[in-house]
């Protein structure tokens, strides 16, 4: 070994000087085991949770972000073993100046790239508005900008996926993103939402695209380094709103936590699984139907995305 430890070494090969070292696991890892360690996670968290047919027509969300457009690499990788299946990106553009417009340039680029067809669905389109626009109508709200996004954006994606005519939307939602959302909705009082907080959301109707998130074992820093690695071009520019949202504070709670007790965000992940189908018992006899406004797929009379624009006036 000519006086190196066993920590100069790769824990997986031996051979080659760590880049990474993984405080939950012990493991330091090269760069090319790491590479190969992301993409067998991936690979099996997919098996895990049966979340693709070997000719299934994948719509891939892809923000611009790392997350997402990693996602579509590694999407890209694992589908050429799979000739019968296809992948479209599709990207949803909120209206946000300054942010948007780079983002969507960085999708479309990615998607030429890896020949995947791309589809783009504007809030401008669907709502009438930008989220821009919808924002400056939410002065003197409770409506935080990332709230309304978030339930404007669910609706574009399945619209997106609809015409893209896929079975399954692959969306970028890693480890800390849903342990963030385990938090976020105990801090909200609403825990039988965790429910809904799964690897594998099943269409509850006719209208709903099933949606898989094949990056939810695998943590945010590790999906940034794995892009890094590859050379993938992706937005790192935050999105103007984000600092509006509790969800960054219970990001760097989590991140705190996660380096003083590593493994933290996996013991968190682990207890909502435990925990889902007890939940999932106890929501059981909740009924969908469709939206009298819009048609689309909704839990109550009136869905979010409707609710919403009208208590903004945007809708009558």
């Amino acid at each position: 070994m000519n006086g190196e430890t066993v920590m100069d070494r790769c824990t997986i090969c031996g051979e080659r000087e760590p880049i990474y070292t993984r405080a939950y696991s012990g493991e330091s890892l090269c760069r090319r085991c790491f590479v190969r360690s992301i993409m067998r996670k991936v690979r099996a968290t997919i098996s895990k949770y049966g979340m693709f047919k070997h000719d299934d027509r994948i719509a891939v969300a892809v923000s611009g972000g790392k997350d997402s457009t990693a996602l579509l690499h590694v999407m890209a990788e694992i589908e050429r073993r799979f000739p019968k299946s296809t992948l479209v990106a599709v990207t949803v553009d909120e209206g946000i100046k300054g942010y948007r417009d780079e983002a969507l340039s960085i999708a479309l680029e990615n998607s030429k790239l890896l020949g995947v067809e791309h589809i783009t669905v504007s809030f401008k389109e669907l709502y009438g508005y930008t989220l821009d626009e919808i924002v400056e109508m939410s002065s003197g709200t409770q409506l935080t900008p990332c709230a309304i996004c978030g339930v404007l954006r669910r609706r574009a994606l399945n619209v997106a996926a609809r015409i893209a005519k896929a079975e399954k939307i692959a969306t970028a939602h890693n480890l800390d993103d849903e342990v963030q959302t385990v938090i976020l909705n105990i801090m909200h009082g609403d825990p039988f939402r965790i429910a809904r907080v799964k690897p594998v959301l099943e269409p509850a109707t006719a209208g709903f695209v099933r949606r898989v998130k094949p990056f939810c074992e695998v943590p945010e820093r590790e999906v940034a380094l794995y892009a890094y690695i590859k050379g993938i071009k992706f937005q790192d520019l935050p999105c103007p709103y984000a600092e509006t949202a509790l969800r960054n504070e219970i990001r760097n709670m989590l991140n705190r936590l996660e380096e003083r007790h590593p493994g933290i965000k996996y013991a968190i992940f682990r207890s909502a699984e435990r925990m889902r189908p007890y939940l999932e018992k106890a929501l059981s006899e909740l009924k969908m139907r469709r939206c009298v406004i819009c048609g689309e797929p909704s839990v109550g009379e009136i869905c979010q995305p409707c609710q919403i624009l009208r208590d903004l006036k945007i809708l009558e």
